[in-house]
């Protein structure tokens, strides 16, 4: 069986030591969140997550969620109970306004926490998840009585949320799609048509699901320009606030999936549902990527969190099994053989995962803390600023962090030989659970298509601009420092090469588009191993400055981020090259030889 335990001084020397974010405690709800303040919450939520949810992960993956005759669906042996813990220990309104049930806390400590949930248990993360989504967007576009009516029992945890926009015909191009809505003269609409793919659909955790559904309005234009955006709840809900009759929202089927099974993944079928518009009339695009942005970031949390639960359990096999000795003599004679650990090729598996998943970790947290500015700074600048920054990495994030949380996974696997490919071990499940983060929230390549293709080019690239001040501020101000200069070379060396891309791309794609398609996810890469070179920069910066440097936690930080200079950031040039050769080679093949 595998285990987890949270990486809490991790956790919180990005928090306070390279973050520092006491820094903010002008900013509404940054002003009570002291050291220990976060530390006593980082505590209670990762004894939730590895005494709570993780010794439910692989019971609930084996077991799944049962559909029922009637449609009703019930999730695994204990989910019931540890979504009370959930529920009843405040944690889905950690982050959210006070004025609807929230503690007003930031969204870099809400990260934090659902980093630990993912972690140690996916599937069930994903409830919570989804309806916290659905809340941002009510919030975000609600009317004043569409918040009053819907918010403070979605961040109680009494009700879940979903996202509905995939439909049998239609996945990315939403264009496509037929779900209907009918206006029905008293403000409510029928909804009508069939939704798949859809996380958390169904359930027996909460009393009601509030699900938000993408229709077009009958006469609507054809497109993206005439979808529109509607709460339609599981049940209705009276004057009172209690529930009443059912509404026509039911679950046809549960998706039979690779992984995630203890997530229901429903076929959603709206039968004249009574809905109600959320945001403007064919605006409804604009009002869903509120929560698809948020679930775009926490899907790359999760592919950071599946690298961290894997290296975990993948770091405590190779330091236990017994496999051959090591090359340069036995490192342990008194033993019949050393430990795996001892074997390079062992170690550079884990230490891909560690590099990654700590600079990856540190990453995270500074586009959160970028979140929190953009609503919560006092300076318009600040706030722009940051909200351009939450935009150019939402792609980024989502796109390199589930590549590598997958590929990190079947790494762990592979540590494991043998046992890492049978069940009891746990392993094979993370890379299944792993694999959908690259799929779902859009496609990893349709995430490098958004990042070549929108956010590139947003505001003159205000955006890429700024960041790339902003690192050579960063490389400026830390001349001079002998111990740092490693980690600046890596760094100014790799955005040197994203700016090469950057122009190459700006100079060549509008002659061929193709251009473009080709080296996008080649792009996304050298920019995101960019931002894990600033990363680990900072963390260096902080391990070297602590008054503790000389605790092993600080030097192996420093280890850490040596391998990542020499072993994992040289990967830009490889980047580079094939950005720079175009679509030529990509595109000569007639489509008929394929």
């Amino acid at each position: 069986m595998s285990e987890y335990a949270a990486p809490l001084k991790d956790m919180q020397f990005v928090l306070n030591d390279v973050l520092q974010i006491s820094k903010y405690s002008n900013l509404p709800g940054f002003s009570e969140v002291s050291e220990d303040l976060v530390e006593a919450i980082l505590e209670e939520g990762g004894k939730l997550a590895s005494n709570v949810l993780h010794p439910i992960n692989q019971s609930g993956d084996k077991e799944g969620c049962t559909r029922h005759d009637d449609g009703s669906v019930t999730t695994p042996k204990g989910f019931k109970e540890a979504y009370s813990a959930y529920k009843e220990g405040g944690w889905q309104g950690l982050a959210f306004d006070p004025e609807y049930g929230g503690q007003g806390l930031p969204y870099i400590i809400g990260i934090a926490v659902s980093e630990m949930v993912s972690a140690a248990n996916m599937a069930f993360g994903m409830y919570p998840g989804l309806a916290r989504g659905a809340a941002d967007a009510i919030y975000a576009h609600g009317t004043d009585e569409q918040k009053q009516t819907y918010l403070p029992n979605m961040i109680s945890g009494e009700w879940g949320g979903t996202m509905n926009l995939t439909e049998p015909h239609c996945g990315t191009d939403l264009g496509l799609l037929r779900t209907k809505a009918v206006p029905q003269g008293d403000g409510s609409y029928k909804i009508t048509g069939t939704k798949i793919f859809i996380s958390a659909g169904e359930q027996d955790l909460t009393d009601n699901i509030i699900h938000l559904v993408l229709a077009r309005i009958e006469g609507a234009p054809e497109g993206v320009k005439g979808i529109s955006l509607f709460i339609v709840p599981k049940f209705h809900i009276n004057d009172d606030g209690s529930l009443g009759a059912r509404n026509g929202a039911s679950c046809g089927s549960i998706e039979e999936k690779m992984g995630i099974h203890a997530n229901s993944t429903c076929v959603m079928n709206y039968d004249e549902a009574t809905g109600y518009l959320l945001g403007e009339e064919h605006k409804g695009l604009k009002a869903m990527f509120t929560m698809m942005n948020e679930a775009r970031l926490g899907v790359g949390l999760q592919g950071m969190a599946i690298s961290e639960v894997s290296y975990q359990n993948g770091a405590a096999y190779a330091n236990d099994r017994l496999q051959g000795r090591a090359l340069t003599g036995p490192a342990y004679p008194d033993k019949p053989a050393d430990p795996l650990i001892v074997h390079p090729d062992v170690r550079r598996m884990l230490m891909d995962q560690r590099a990654f998943t700590e600079g990856a970790r540190a990453w995270m947290y500074w586009t959160a803390l970028h979140g929190d500015l953009h609503h919560k700074a006092e300076d318009e600048e600040t706030r722009q600023k940051a909200d351009d920054y939450m935009g150019l990495m939402t792609p980024i994030l989502k796109s390199y962090l589930t590549d590598k949380g997958y590929a990190h996974a079947t790494n762990a696997q592979q540590v494991l030989g043998g046992h890492g490919y049978i069940q009891e071990w746990g392993m094979e499940q993370f890379v299944r659970d792993a694999r959908i983060a690259m799929i779902y929230e859009g496609a990893n390549g349709i995430q490098a298509l958004d990042l070549v293709g929108r956010k590139l080019t947003k505001d003159g690239g205000r955006a890429w601009q700024s960041y790339f001040a902003e690192i050579d501020e960063f490389i400026s101000d830390n001349e001079g420092n002998a111990e740092l200069k490693p980690f600046l070379d890596g760094l100014a060396t790799s955005k040197a090469r994203t700016l090469d891309a950057t122009q190459w791309l700006g100079a060549n794609a509008m002659q061929n588009f193709n251009h473009a398609g080709a080296g996008s996810m080649d792009y996304l890469n050298l920019f995101a191993l960019t931002c894990l070179a600033f990363a680990w920069a900072q963390m260096a910066k902080a391990a070297l400055e602590s008054d503790n440097k000389d605790d092993d936690f600080y030097k192996n930080k420093l280890i850490t981020g040596r391998y990542f200079l020499e072993r994992i950031l040289p990967d830009t040039g490889a980047h580079l090259e094939k950005v720079k050769a175009g679509a030529d080679a990509v595109m000569a093949l007639p489509a008929e030889a394929f």
